[in-house]
């Protein structure tokens, strides 16, 4: 059943009546190790991505608790995965190993929290159990086996002692588009607190038949906010073997049980165990130095929507735009359920992780919510991402390109275009601060439209004559870039591809 000398792209494997030789058996311990750092490096990108922002954190001295709030909205100095300069992001990580902890998030935000593995935990906000009016959480983490309150609060379970809380708070409809007004709702609403067992949420009643303590109310307390405008840091997950160190820094803090067992197969067998020390030896690290250049720039191929037979085009295989998220969904296994007049219809479960799907968002992006990929109108956010032009070619910096939206751009709360660089995906570093053009005034002029109603954008290293400043994105003449739409409270034209945006096409 095996030949005695099998051909290979690794080389020629030989056996002797069946068996290996020492040579071809240290050959497929080399090719499997490989294949397991591959596997490891694409598969891990989430966990490993929410590490290095903590990361990022603490060395900016944010603590866990501290609150990064962008007064004056996210700009390109720092390196987050393609955030936004639209809204005002509050974010911060919360530690439960020491009991569970309260959570009030303010009003009319749109929030997620995920846990350390980037697995969803629960909305806030508007897509959120408070529907926007400004809720109480109750975070426990995976070891807590303490009373929980009879009601009161939105009891969400953790699988990790850390999660990750980023709020988008609204600036549309402020006077001239100010953050001011939200960043002052923001600090008098957000609360974090630890929980007091026996308190609110707990009755006497339940204390007097056994079933719980009697405390006293926890004291609400503002967190320590730290201001993130004109903040550089560094939140990017390593692109080499550093991928790895910080992997195993990840199983070591959390638990074993908040891993899929057959995911934390893919890392054990290059040696990463919780509990074990992660301690390749020259061989194993030269093999992983190499499983993570191929694992990046693979990463990195799906990641840029290269593939079209991922079916991750939204329009068709001849539109550059893309969204990773339609195929799988935000658990990577299904596409969004279709939204019809008799309600919700969801797709037959098929059974398996789209594993390019999970690898392509998060080399891309971060956080992950139902609400970043739902077809339900006026609520959550949409996107679409152009990494070429209309003819197929990388965005040059160089260049001078252009790209039209037609009137009535679907989106109830507003639209914009970022612009983000291919190396870091993060925000692209020009003289503009905030690379992008959209429907608010600020932190940059409202994009104009044309007297047939629609608007014209325009991506280049200088403003083009009679282009207003509303209408120019600045390009960097070295580096590479792409482009993500953003329409928040999406309207029923996206979804069914009534409304289309143009593709992006030298400008002439």
């Amino acid at each position: 059943m095996t030949p005695s000398k099998v051909e290979a792209a690794i080389g020629a494997l030989e056996f002797t009546d069946g068996y290996p030789t020492a040579k071809a058996a240290e050959t497929l311990r080399d090719h499997l190790d490989y294949l397991h750092g591959v596997e490891a490096f694409m598969n891990t990108i989430q966990g490993v991505s929410t590490y290095a922002i903590r990361e990022g954190f603490l060395a900016a001295g944010i603590s866990d608790g501290d609150v990064l709030i962008c007064s004056e909205l996210m700009d390109s100095r720092s390196l987050f995965l393609t955030p936004n300069a639209d809204t005002v992001y509050f974010w911060t990580f919360l530690d439960l190993t020491q009991g569970p902890l309260v959570v009030e998030t303010p009003a009319d935000t749109l929030g997620a929290i995920d846990d350390m593995w980037f697995g969803w935990i629960t909305d806030f906000g508007l897509p959120g159990a408070d529907r926007g009016q400004g809720g109480t959480y109750l975070l426990v983490g995976p070891d807590y086996d303490g009373p929980l309150p009879e009601g009161g609060y939105y009891v969400r379970h953790s699988r990790t002692h850390h999660v990750d809380l980023v709020g988008r708070a609204f600036i549309n409809e402020n006077p001239g588009n100010s953050p001011a007004p939200t960043v002052d709702k923001i600090k008098e609403q957000l609360k974090i607190y630890p929980y007091a067992a026996g308190g609110v949420g707990s009755s006497i009643g339940a204390y007097l038949t056994g079933k719980g303590p009697l405390g006293q109310a926890a004291a609400p307390r503002s967190p320590r906010f730290v201001e993130g405008t004109g903040l550089a840091m560094n939140t990017l997950p390593p692109a080499d073997a550093g991928h790895f160190d910080l992997l195993d820094a990840l199983v070591q803090l959390e638990p074993a049980e908040a891993l899929d067992t057959e995911l934390a197969g893919q890392f054990a067998a290059i040696g990463i165990v919780k509990g074990e020390k992660f301690a390749p030896d020259a061989r194993l690290r030269k093999i992983l130095d190499e499983a993570a250049a191929v694992g990046n720039a693979a990463s990195r191929t799906v990641g840029m929507g290269a593939h079209p037979s991922d079916g991750f085009r939204y329009y068709s295989d001849d539109s550059s735009w893309w969204n990773m998220l339609f195929v799988g969904g935000f658990d990577f296994t299904n596409p969004p359920p279709d939204i019809t007049a008799e309600g919700v219809k969801p797709y037959p479960n098929q059974g398996a992780r789209r594993l390019h799907s999970r690898t392509s968002m998060f080399y891309t992006a971060t956080v992950i919510t139902p609400a970043m990929c739902m077809r339900l109108t006026g609520v959550g956010s949409q996107y679409l991402i152009a990494n070429v032009d209309a003819a197929g070619e990388p965005f040059a910096g160089a260049k001078t390109y252009q790209v039209r939206l037609p009137k009535d751009i679907p989106a109830a709360r507003f639209w914009s275009l970022t612009l983000y660089d291919n190396q870091t995906r993060s925000m692209l570093q020009t003289d503009q601060l905030y690379p992008r053009a959209g429907s608010q005034e600020y932190p940059s002029p409202a994009a104009e439209a044309d007297s047939d109603g629609s608007t014209l954008v325009h991506f280049s290293p200088v403003q083009p004559d009679g282009v207003p400043r509303g209408n120019w994105i600045q390009t960097d003449p070295e580096r590479g870039w792409f482009v993500i739409l953003r329409l928040y409270s999406p309207l029923q034209p996206f979804f069914d591809k009534s409304w289309r945006i143009g593709e992006v096409e030298l400008a002439t």
